[in-house]
């Protein structure tokens, strides 16, 4: 479906001159005083387009280099407009890298139909990695000036290019350094006896002496660093944005293991400071170093200290915070485990258990968890059919209810539940008694009115022989109606099956109205199987499925059966919602009768013995964490 472009508010060509002067200026101010990537395109995407004559529309994209996701940084004439037809010509030119001219298609339900004659790709690329595109909508018809558009294009892009190597000088002017060392600032960590007045005495005291505006230090907890002291500030809970910012610089030289200083010296090796310039950012830091903490060449932490701008990291600084780094970061970690709780030390405890397990020695121990293995082993690998277990119940594929015609009496009912009948035979009799008086009226009053239509065809009264051949009408239909209902006095089986429901034994002579339900038949040779599966186990349940049924009654025996039908509606049934699976018989098994009740397991797939005996348990417990979790 064709996509209509909104028309711009305004465009250049339609503002005044003086107008359209004070905005190209106010475009150009805007171009050179632009600090960050979005506002240089938001800058440079207008007067480009005033350039270039004859565009519509236009949108810069990006994203990470080469991965993406690209997205719209800068939108003309109107940030507000949809430019979604765009974006066809933008991930060609992304996916092809490549500049691309496509040209409108007629067709309306071709991929190339949109509101401008041409669209224009140029790709942004640095270093040889996509970095995003400019796309460009042009309503000019001759293709010597969109050629002349695109060259225009291709030397413009240059400043776009020039602004992602800015970025990337940026980002990569940031080096690393390493921790630091001095006697009289181990000494502040290892005078205190508790961890957390030691690493407290020993950032403030670091702070003074590297004149540093702030030293903070953290420990790793979970997979990330949590800051544990910063230094002149006892309670920092409150600075959860500051505290943040520190750890994610934390995490980011931890993560490259290497010593990071924020802004990068030229004459160091580039690394990811990203972290650190969000911090400086954010919090006018100035210049930032942060140092992992390392014991046995496992990382346990970070140390990030803070400078002001006037005062960089010089390589001496770097080095002497690298040393006392891999001096201090032992220290305080043996203090740290020391005040561990109880359950961490526990954890601690198992794990030296496992290296006994695994090294030289305890050869009970080791036989025994080796029999365990082997019995998970067993239970992982051996693979039995996954069944779905339900009450399962046998039902006639058709049951026909037998009603009582009109309103009378129960004359005789030898029929029962269970009892095969076959089609004719009689399963209950009416009584008739009050049909054959009530027939005898109505004849008694045909011939008297048939006796005086005589003597007035005789006497030649017109009126009185319409009357009476209306009143003899009348007792003919009510005869033939009472012959009608006489003959359904008899119940019948309208064919061979078995009677389902309808004991009248014990109610000779008792009334009965009409309409009434007296019997019920099913076929004996023709069944459906109910299943009444649990609404946990109806996701495994698809039609055509082989499942078998075994009945109390034939405990020795399958019936299989195969689904053929999945209520999609869940019935409430003895405290629990189950759905109705219907399947039919694979073979005729005469000795089967409907109402039977029995157990029905529905083959799924073959599945791990351990996942068969343990999966409603782990279903349960996922239930009850979404439950109970926020």
């Amino acid at each position: 479906m064709e996509q209509k472009k909104p028309e711009p508010k305004t465009k250049p060509e339609d503002l005044k001159d003086g107008q359209a002067a004070d905005s190209e200026n106010l475009s150009w101010q805007q171009f050179a005083e632009a600090t960050t990537p979005r506002a240089f395109c938001q800058s440079w995407l207008p007067l480009q387009c005033c350039i270039l004559k004859r565009v519509c529309c236009a949108m810069i994209l990006l994203g990470n280099p080469d991965s993406g996701p690209f997205t719209p940084v800068a939108v003309w004439p109107d940030a507000r407009l949809n430019l979604q037809h765009l974006t066809g010509a933008a991930e060609r030119s992304l996916k092809e890298r490549r500049g691309l001219l496509v040209e409108k298609d007629t067709d309306p339900a071709s991929k190339n139909h949109f509101p401008e004659n041409f669209h224009i790709a140029y790709p942004i690329e640095v270093a040889g990695k996509i970095h995003g595109t400019v796309v460009l909508g042009v309503k000019e018809q001759d293709r010597n000036v969109v050629q002349k558009i695109m060259r225009q294009l291709h030397w413009g892009a240059a400043w776009l290019e020039v602004l992602i190597r800015r970025t990337q000088t940026a980002t990569s002017d940031e080096v690393s350094k390493r921790l630091q060392t001095a006697l009289d600032l181990l000494a502040s960590a290892v005078e205190n006896e508790r961890f957390h007045e030691a690493v407290m005495a020993f950032v403030t005291r670091m702070a003074n002496r590297l004149e540093c505006d702030r030293v903070s230090i953290g420990f790793f907890s979970g997979l990330h660093t949590k800051v544990t002291a910063v230094s002149h500030s006892a309670d920092f809970g409150k600075q959860t944005n500051l505290v943040r910012a520190i750890e994610s610089a934390m995490d980011e030289a931890i993560d490259q293991q290497a010593v990071v200083v924020y802004p990068t010296p030229p004459e160091t090796i580039p690394l990811a400071t990203r972290a650190h310039a969000e911090l400086e950012r954010q919090h006018g830091s100035g210049t930032i170093c942060t140092v992992p903490l390392e014991v046995k060449g496992k990382p346990i932490g970070g140390l990030t200290l803070e400078r002001p701008a006037d005062k960089p990291f010089d390589p001496v600084t770097v080095e002497l915070c690298e040393t006392i780094g891999a001096v201090v970061g032992p220290i305080l970690q043996a203090k740290q485990m020391e005040e561990r709780w109880l359950i961490h030390k526990a954890v601690g405890s198992l794990a030296r258990q496992l290296k006994r397990l695994l090294g030289p020695g305890f050869l009970v121990r080791k036989l025994v968890v080796l029999a365990l293995i082997a019995l998970a082993a067993f239970f992982t690998v051996f693979e039995v059919d996954y069944r779905v277990t339900a009450p399962t119940v046998i039902e006639g594929e058709v049951q026909r209810a037998l009603a009582a015609p009109f309103n009378g009496y129960i004359k005789e009912a030898p029929a029962r539940p269970g009892d095969i009948v076959t089609e004719g035979d009689m399963l209950g009799l009416l009584d008739d008694r009050d049909l054959k008086l009530e027939r005898i009226k109505w004849f008694t009053e045909k011939q008297q009115n048939s006796r005086q239509y005589d003597e007035a065809m005789a006497k030649h009264d017109r009126a009185q022989i319409h009357i009476l051949m209306a009143r003899i009408e009348q007792a003919a239909a009510q005869m033939s109606l009472i012959d009608e209902q006489m003959a359904r006095c008899r119940i019948i089986a309208p064919f061979d099956g078995v009677v389902m429901s309808g004991d009248l034994s014990q109610s000779l002579g008792a009334p009965v109205e009409r309409g009434q339900v007296l019997f019920e038949v099913a076929p004996l040779d023709e069944y459906r199987v109910i299943v009444e599966v649990d609404e946990l186990d109806i996701g495994a349940i698809v039609v055509g499925q082989k499942s078998d049924l075994v009945l109390p009654s034939i405990p020795g025996k399958r019936f299989p059966f195969v689904v053929e039908k999945i209520t999609p509606v869940s019935i409430a049934k003895e405290g629990r919602n189950y759905f109705r699976v219907e399947g039919h018989m694979v073979q005729f098994q005469s000795h089967l009768r409907p109402g039977m009740e029995g157990i029905g397991k529905v083959t799924i797939e073959r599945r791990k013995l351990i996942w068969v005996w343990t999966h409603k348990a782990i279903d349960w417990l996922r239930l009850q964490m979404w439950r109970w979790f926020p």
